[in-house]
């Protein structure tokens, strides 16, 4: 039996998670035209209109987040600009007069584009791409070129939770996602950007229900009520629940999710509001591992069904997440221009993951893509019980006051932070021999006799941002955030312990100037952080166990932002280095520098009927100043240097409440290994979609329908390379999907 590769069996101290699911076809809102399920689909329906039983969100719930949501007219960004980021930390200032980039999506924008899960939001924005996306396993997204890390880059209502989990996006109002550094709104994140979830709360009277149904089977069921009471309607509550049997196109891959939530807030006396809410989600879902090079060979995407799930074996298990989350919030007005606000958070996670594992070729002595023939190594991975805790809680104050002559914006925090990671052995087992037909029948060693690591984590971090308005026509924004990290690790026998500290300080500056009342200029420096340690394997390096020197990145920003009745655009150039880790002479040290440079430009335009969106990314990600030479100027896998994303709709007028709606990706040519002598080819992808709103009997009925991947085109949709093996995965193979929301 050959031995398993020794970066994947490791799972030593600070060793990133093992990302074995990162191969999947990514879409999951997917349907089905074939007659059966559509019969049963339409027959529930039915069932749901005419008993007005509760099940799917949001007709109300969307006129409450976005008002424009409740007219017949249908637009494909619901004014994007007037939008405010929360999670920037500079109050409600819309985007359009902001000196940073950010996208906010909002519910309405998902459901007319059928996006069920966080990875499909790479279809409205140019500037977020795949980074390991699959069905039945936690969503990854790059931005800028960088993937955002699922434990540091992800926030629920501006605090930190640990995104290696599925994270429901039901009972959520919005999707905030900021680009570029972001070391003014974290302690420690990768360069790409910070995303922010925002919980629908509510939002007076709330009555909606509704089904959904994707190709070829899957079925969801929702509800969204809620209300004010009692005098002067003090007391808001808010609940959401929703259950899905999951059967998409991928063969072997069904399973089932649920999600219960519920939000209540109070208005006290004296100014004061009080926030609660909590949410409990489960899903269960075999995952499908993604494909690979056969050989020095590019298998042809059109060779391959990517219906296949090379998951497909009898002894395989689902994965298995579960989630709950709970937090409650305090708002004091302190006069008209100061506001006191207390936050608290509990996130609670347990996995299981598992997973027949495709990896390497023994047969050929190459463990960085399958054999020639098409033939694999396959391992029976599980690592079950595992547990994630994350609590956080913030204190802020922010107001504006007069000083020197200038009036200040400001916001002074306080966040405290704890995660804990806690794990059993685990199995990573020799099972035999896979087929990339996916039809191999293997038989695994059932034994658990691999350690893995607990890891533990404090951060205390305090900051200050300013925003100066100098003149009618100049700005000064700034923001400093101090962060004190405490981290430590430990087997799950209790050996190669490990325990360090960090002190680290992140700036940020910016300077807009508007020459127009519709026009924005500016220019922006900031920083961001990472923390490494090398690996606690002495046998393999010199300094192990040992804290690298904080890792900084860098990044400036250049922009010009417009805005008026007809039309919204942005231009925007950045740039920005990350150093770079790399194995030398025996040990992990910082060697040279990842530079991502790049124009990002974006433009909403409405006149009449029509309306369009449209956004493109072009992107010269290289690394440099690398001791070996054979690194400089070569690109990182699985990073596109190109990007378009258009949206389009138009609303007939002979049938009132009707729109047609129309998306279009591109997305060009990605590397798959690192010495960049193997690519995959740009792809092209067109969805159709419409929305129907209408009234029946005093009701309020949605109807919308899609045809994903219209052309069915076949094409590698992402190339990741991981654990010094390369991957790819498929896109997604032409998918009907539908859905119906009763508002009463």
């Amino acid at each position: 039996m050959p031995e398993a590769p020794s970066l994947l069996t490791c799972h030593l101290q600070h060793c990133k998670p093992m990302a074995h699911h990162s191969f999947y076809p990514s879409r999951t809102s997917i349907f089905s035209a074939r007659l059966k399920p559509l019969v049963r689909a339409a027959h529930l329906c039915f069932l749901a209109m005419a008993v007005q039983t509760p099940l799917t969100a949001q007709a109300q719930t969307l006129a409450a987040v976005d008002p424009s949501a409740s007219r017949q007219t249908v637009t494909v960004s619901g004014r994007n600009a007037n939008n405010s980021a929360s999670i920037a930390g500079f109050g409600d200032v819309p985007l359009a007069r902001s000196p940073f980039s950010a996208t906010v999506v909002t519910t309405r924008q998902l459901q007319d584009a059928g996006i069920a899960s966080l990875a499909d939001i790479t279809l409205l924005d140019a500037g977020i791409t795949d980074a390991y996306n699959a069905p039945g396993y936690w969503n990854q997204l790059a931005v800028r070129g960088f993937t955002l890390d699922a434990r540091y880059n992800v926030r629920r209502d501006g605090l930190p939770v640990n995104a290696e989990t599925v994270l429901p996006t039901g009972n959520k109002a919005a999707l905030e996602l900021l680009k570029g550094t972001s070391g003014i709104q974290a302690g420690t994140s990768a360069p790409g950007g910070l995303l922010n979830l925002l919980v629908a709360r509510p939002m007076g009277r709330i009555r909606s229900a509704g089904l959904s149904f994707v190709q070829d089977g899957s079925l969801a069921a929702a509800v969204d009520l809620g209300d004010r009471a009692g005098t002067d309607a003090a007391l808001g509550w808010r609940v959401h629940g929703s259950a899905e049997h999951l059967d998409p196109q991928t063969r072997s891959s069904q399973g089932q999710r649920w999600l219960a939530a519920a939000a209540v807030d109070m208005r006290l006396a004296n100014n004061q509001l009080l926030e609660f809410e909590f949410e409990a989600n489960h899903q269960s879902q075999p995952s499908t591992p993604g494909f690979s090079l056969l050989g020095n060979k590019l298998p042809s995407a059109a060779s391959i069904d990517p219906r296949t799930n090379l998951n497909n074996q009898p002894w395989r298990l689902p994965v298995v997440f579960d989630g709950l989350t709970g937090s409650l919030r305090y708002t004091l007005e302190l006069n008209r221009d100061t506001q006191l606000q207390a936050h608290l958070m509990r996130q609670k996670l347990r996995t299981d993951d598992r997973i027949a594992f495709p990896f390497g070729c023994s047969a050929e002595n190459d463990y960085s893509r399958y054999c020639s023939d098409g033939s694999f190594d396959l391992y029976d991975f599980r690592s079950e019980g595992e547990r994630r805790t994350t609590d956080a809680a913030s204190l802020a104050l922010s107001g504006k006051s007069k000083l020197a002559g200038l009036q200040h914006h400001f916001r002074l925090g306080l966040l405290h932070s704890r995660f804990s990671a806690r794990f059993n052995l685990q199995a990573y087992n020799w099972a035999g021999y896979g087929n990339i037909d996916g039809q191999s029948i293997t038989s695994p060693d059932a034994s658990l006799n691999d350690q893995n690591t607990n890891r533990d984590e404090r951060s205390t971090e305090l900051s200050l941002q300013d925003r100066i308005t100098l003149s009618p026509q100049w700005q000064l924004w700034a923001g400093l955030r101090h962060s004190q990290l405490d981290r430590s690790s430990v087997r799950t026998n209790g050996s190669r312990a490990t325990t360090y500290s960090q002190g680290i300080s992140t700036p940020w500056l910016a300077l807009a100037y508007s020459p127009t009342r519709q026009g924005l200029l500016y220019a922006s420096a900031g920083q961001g952080v990472e923390s490494e340690v090398v690996p606690n394997r002495p046998s393999r390096y010199s300094n192990a166990g040992q804290a690298l020197p904080a890792l900084k990145s860098r990044q400036f920003e250049l922009g010009y932002k417009h805005r008026d009745e007809a039309i919204d655009w942005s231009l925007v150039a950045f740039d920005i280095t990350r150093p770079a880790t790399n194995d030398l002479n025996g040990a992990r040290v910082i060697d040279g520098e990842a530079r991502h440079r790049g124009l990002e430009a974006e433009a909403e335009w409405r006149s009449g009927a029509l309306s369009l969106r449209g956004s493109a990314t072009w992107l010269n990600a290289r690394r440099q100043g690398s001791a070996v030479a054979a690194l400089n100027g070569q690109r990182p896998t699985n990073v596109p240097a190109s990007a378009v994303k258009l949206q389009a709709a138009y609303n007939l007028a002979q049938v009132p409440g009707l729109a047609l709606l129309a998306f279009v990706s591109h997305e060009g040519e990605r590397m798959v290994l690192p010495d960049n002598s193997v690519a995959t080819p740009g792809w092209t992808r067109v969805d159709l979609g419409l929305r129907y709103r209408h009234q029946l009997q005093g009701h309020t009925l949605t109807w919308r329908a899609g045809i994903d991947n219209l052309a069915d085109r076949r094409a590698w949709k992402e190339a990741p390379y991981q654990y010094e093996h390369a991957y790819l995965y498929p896109l997604a193979p032409r998918t009907l999907h539908a859905s119906v929301e009763v508002g009463f």
